[in-house]
């Protein structure tokens, strides 16, 4: 009996550590997505700007990486993340106190960069995965989020 209790106990951790191992390794890949643009990046960004316009949504701001490492000293390739926002998907969150805790999560970010084959590429989190484990309200709203920001993408990336 208690070899067979000991196997049992064997095979429980075995697995969950096999469980572990899977998760630890494919989360990257789970909480961001990455897609190959169709065009150079200068084209690239212009298209962006025009479907978050035409989506309805705002852009308060866009980091230039690529300027912002150059002022100190640095050059990479260039590196442009956009912060957008949907002010009414945002009210419903910021407007409540137990939801602004995914404040840290606003605005949804589209990361567009060229890599050191020339490629142009686009990347964004994994909002709807990401706010699973969180309320009603932050699930409804980020994934809806995540929805409009693939319909935003899609003329880059589809």
């Amino acid at each position: 009996m208690s070899k067979m209790v000991t196997t049992i106990i064997i095979s429980l951790l075995s697995g969950a550590l096999i469980a572990i191992g899977i998760l630890f390794f494919s989360a990257p890949s789970m909480m961001l997505r990455e897609d190959k643009s169709k065009h150079d990046f200068q084209t690239t960004t212009e298209e962006i700007e025009k479907s978050v316009e035409a989506a309805g949504w705002k852009i308060p701001h866009v980091n230039d990486l690529q300027a912002t490492l150059h002022k100190f000293g640095k050059d990479v390739l260039q590196v442009k993340v956009y912060e957008i926002c949907k002010p009414d998907l945002a009210y419903e969150i910021l407007s409540r106190d137990n939801e602004r805790i995914a404040s840290s999560l606003m605005p949804c970010r589209i990361a567009v960069y060229e890599k050191s084959d020339g490629t142009v590429y686009v990347s964004r989190l994994n909002a709807e995965l990401m706010s699973r484990p969180m309320s009603r309200i932050i699930r409804k709203n980020m994934a809806r989020a995540a929805r409009e920001t693939e319909m935003i993408l899609e003329p880059v990336i589809h």
